[in-house]
């Protein structure tokens, strides 16, 4: 009997364990994964700071500082999520540990208790005699044998039960310690996370603001608008005339020298096997190519978007406007050649550069370092961005494949 409650004790004791264990390494992960999280989430709010701090002094409520500060507040709101997410998460290991000290302290129970009646049986059994008097009281040679292989039994069982009540011990000791630290952490992610909210409805207030100072300055902004609209189409329409341009000399190209040229799908452009493999390489590497600028944020996004302070107007716009430090260096995403070199109304100089049959702009430049026909690598510089009149240094990005423009977001890595 007692043989049996013992390893029925142990499976239990194991079982227990062996699921602990598979809990916590799943919990761990999720853990892992929320700090990476987090700790990326606070990068950006780092460079949300550090960029619109340089431009506090001369910012004048524009429509760049709503969408950086809207930026912002997506930002800090993620964060807080992050951190309502981590204390659910503690609350739920807390939960787990504190049922795992419960199983255990009942576990020390039962063992304790199994160990008293292990040496009140063997009392009884002996009629108290002492262990010498038990053996040399045996009627033949094996009875003698049979009393000293139960006395073996009897102290080996006797001493796995008390390695196990000295094992149950330190893991419910351990536990006790990790419960603690889990309520102290617990205790700092519920500051932290107070702090951030905190941080979170200064945002909004400051959001809020420019939109009411926005409001009253509809006309304005309408001009702004149709400017912004009128450049926009001249940028477009310049990008076009570069891209058939690169088509027809690249049809002549391959008719004078009869070459073995391919077209993709959805390209007019014809395309060596050079060529072909360079398109190949770019559209293999969606998703994963370098921002043009080191540090920043989208500022403004691609599509058509409703104005963020005037009711039924919207805006469009066929790339990104990425924020970033003044005097940052603009580089290629790519490997390519410069296709050309310009400075156009509202952009400020602009460089297109060819991957292939796909091309990616960089405008809102103030110096270029590199000249037309130059090849250039990944993340090789190209220039300067421009610092405009109200603070905002920002660059225009944009991607096409011949003649078609695509979002820009959703072939840069992501942040």
């Amino acid at each position: 009997m007692n043989r049996k409650n013992l390893i029925i004790s142990t499976l239990l004791l194991v079982f227990v364990c062996c699921l602990s264990v598979d809990v916590a390494a799943q919990t761990k992960k999720t853990r892992e994964q929320l700090e990476r999280e987090k700790a990326e989430v606070q990068e950006r709010l780092r460079e949300f700071d550090k960029i619109l701090k340089q431009t506090t002094a001369i910012k004048k409520n524009s429509i760049g500082e709503l969408n950086a500060v809207t930026r912002k507040v997506q930002t800090q709101s993620r964060l807080v999520n992050t951190l309502d997410r981590e204390i659910k998460l503690l609350d739920q290991e807390i939960q787990q540990t504190e049922s795992k000290i419960k199983k255990l302290k009942q576990e020390l129970i039962d063992l304790k208790a199994e160990y008293a009646r292990m040496i009140y049986n063997t009392s009884k059994l002996n009629r108290g005699l002492s262990i010498v008097s038990f053996v040399f009281s045996s009627g033949s040679f094996n009875q003698l044998y049979m009393r000293l292989k139960y006395l073996k039994q009897y102290t080996d069982n006797r001493k796995q039960q008390a390695e196990q009540i000295q094992a149950v011990s330190v893991q419910l000791a351990e536990e006790q310690v990790s419960l603690d630290q889990k309520r102290a952490e617990k205790e700092k992610v519920l500051e932290e996370e107070r702090l951030e909210k905190l941080a979170l409805d200064k945002a909004r207030q400051e959001q809020q603001g420019i939109v009411n100072n926005l409001s009253k300055k509809e006309k304005e902004i309408q001009k702004q608008i149709a400017a912004t609209k009128k450049q926009q189409d001249q940028l477009n329409r310049m990008i076009k005339q570069v891209i058939e341009e690169e088509i027809r000399l690249a049809e002549a190209a391959a008719k004078k020298s009869n070459s073995n040229t391919t077209k993709s799908a959805g390209s007019s452009m014809p395309m060596t096997p050079e060529v072909a493999a360079l398109s190949s390489s770019f559209a293999g590497n969606k998703g994963r190519l370098p921002w043009p600028v080191e540090t920043g944020f989208i500022a403004q996004g691609f599509g058509t978007y409703p104005h963020p302070t005037l009711k039924g107007i919207t805006m469009d716009s066929d790339g990104l406007d990425i924020r970033t430090q003044p005097n940052s260096n603009v580089r290629s995403v790519f490997d390519g050649t410069v296709t050309k070199i310009t400075t156009m109304p509202g952009f400020g100089g602009t460089v297109i550069i060819k991957h292939g049959e796909y091309y990616t702009m960089y405008s809102k430049l103030k110096t270029i370092s590199v000249k037309s026909g130059q090849s250039v690598k990944a993340k090789d510089v190209i220039g300067q961005v421009a610092t405009g009149p109200d603070g905002q240094a920002e660059v225009h990005f944009q991607t096409w494949k011949g003649l078609n423009v695509m979002d820009p977001a959703t072939w840069i890595t992501s942040k």
